[in-house]
């Protein structure tokens, strides 16, 4: 059955923990709109996922640091990146003042 989704609508704020809403799952790909407001990875935290993730952001900013680069990666809205599973790598940094949203796809080859 169809469901329309508006990604911009009933956006969380304030919130301790990003929220995730599961926009779509089945055996080939998951698709999650991520909302995050000042959160950030733990220190010492990276992620190491077995799916390849595409992620585009939205609205917001945010800050990616891929292990074993020097810089990191600034994401404004309508910035994509796309993460090779076994990539590792972290979330350095979300806007405070506003939500960020993405807009994630997963999917393993």
């Amino acid at each position: 059955m169809e469901k329309i989704y508006h990604l911009l609508s009933d956006i969380p704020e304030g919130q301790k923990h990003e929220s995730i809403l599961e926009l779509l799952k089945d055996r080939f790909v998951r698709i999650e709109r991520i909302v995050s407001q000042g959160q950030a990875s733990p220190p010492g935290f990276w992620y190491d996922q077995e799916e390849h993730e595409w992620v585009v952001v939205l609205s917001g900013q945010a800050k990616v640091k891929i292990e074993g680069r020097p810089e990191t990666i600034t994401l404004a809205p309508g910035d994509a990146l796309h993460l090779p599973a076994r990539l590792r790598h972290r979330v350095e940094w979300t806007d405070l003042l506003r939500p960020t949203v993405w807009l994630a796809v997963f999917w393993k080859s």
